[in-house]
């Protein structure tokens, strides 16, 4: 598959999962008092991984998330060349959807309810850096290493993995939701909060470094524990 194809798919996924996912989050609120809007956020992000599996993971296996590309390099499952062409995609990607919503929250009048365009915080944890670093890092590991075995050719999972990584983004942003707004994807965190610091919205800037910082973290344990357990030898 020609390269640039890969990172256009990557660009439109990641674009789709801030748009849905984040915008999603803006118009129904992440409170974990009321319930509601906290599960169609988490579902919000899950759904988007579905549909975009089957939508551009034949094309570019549907990472739409630096964390997740970290992962597969690792693994061996790309070149280093590609993995910077898709980080590239990516926060350009997350940047346009972030785009999108600040043209149909700023000029509709729409409420957004979270403040920031669905960027991530650390109020859920009490403003701590090192608790939100290690939120991350555990659910990015759980999230990567669930991508690294379904999608292992010795697997055998078939057609059911789009379907099987969603559910999980869903289930650790049940967990993650209420501490850390849940990032596991650095191009996700990246997009929201530049275009809100440009826009004057609220956004925790300060903070950004660990939503970048923590998912990598966990997605390359996640590698290197997937390869051990996985291996023959």
């Amino acid at each position: 598959m020609n390269s640039m194809k890969k990172y256009v798919a990557e660009f439109i996924g990641t674009c789709v999962l801030v748009v849905m996912g984040c915008g999603t989050a803006m118009l129904v609120g992440c409170d974990a008092a009321a319930g509601g809007g906290y599960i169609l956020t988490a579902l919000a992000f899950g759904l988007v991984i579905v549909g975009m599996a089957y939508c551009v993971g034949n094309v570019s296996g549907c990472h739409i998330n630096p964390a997740v590309s970290l992962g597969v390099l690792m693994s061996g499952g790309m070149s280093g060349k590609d993995f910077i062409g898709y980080i590239i995609s990516q926060c350009l990607g997350a940047l346009a959807g972030a785009g999108i919503l600040a043209a149909i929250f700023n000029l509709g009048g729409v409420t957004d309810m979270t403040g920031g365009f669905g960027t991530n915080s650390l109020g859920g944890v009490g403003g701590s850096a090192a608790a939100g670093m290690l939120v991350e890092v555990v659910l990015t590991f759980i999230f990567v290493l669930t991508i690294l075995g379904v999608t292992d050719s010795k697997a055998g999972h078939g057609s059911f993995g789009g379907l099987v990584i969603g559910l999980t983004l869903t289930l650790v942003h049940i967990l993650g939701i209420g501490l850390t707004g849940t990032s596991v994807n650095p191009a996700r965190s990246f997009g929201p909060a530049v275009v809100a610091a440009i826009t004057g919205n609220s956004a925790p800037m300060g903070c950004l470094w660990v939503f970048i910082v923590g998912p990598f973290v966990g997605a390359a344990l996640a590698a290197l524990v997937y390869k051990f357990i996985a291996s023959d030898k």
